[in-house]
């Protein structure tokens, strides 16, 4: 279950840089589809990854993976919910602050993982 929340933090990761690309380099926001895109593989990792912690118990990595990834999931409500559905340009610091918390996740989980 691991390895298969771990694939799909892959895909949202390599979907998030692309989405912050957009930001970055066309000074807009990404487009709706996109970011939907980066959410749903993002959202199943993140059930799977809850699941695998209450049904079977995950080491300890794991669950500091989980919590950065909880966190970074709010980061990622607020900028989709706050500012992309209201037309608003996506602040950079809360934008960076998604990814640095998303990655950390990301690296611990990979730890984890194949270690």
């Amino acid at each position: 279950m691991l390895l298969t929340s771990f694939i799909l933090f892959a895909v949202t990761a390599f979907l998030g840089i692309c989405m912050a690309g957009i930001r970055e380099a066309h000074r807009r926001n990404p487009p709706a589809w996109l970011t939907m895109s980066h959410g749903l593989p993002a959202a199943a990792g993140l059930t799977l990854l809850l699941y695998a912690t209450f049904a079977f118990g995950v080491p300890g990595l794991a669950i500091a993976a989980l919590i950065l990834f909880l966190i970074a999931a709010g980061g990622g409500a607020t900028l989709n919910l706050v500012y992309q559905q209201r037309g608003q340009l996506l602040p950079r610091w809360l934008m960076y602050l998604h990814l640095l918390l998303a990655v950390s996740g990301f690296v611990l989980l990979a730890i984890d993982v194949f270690a």
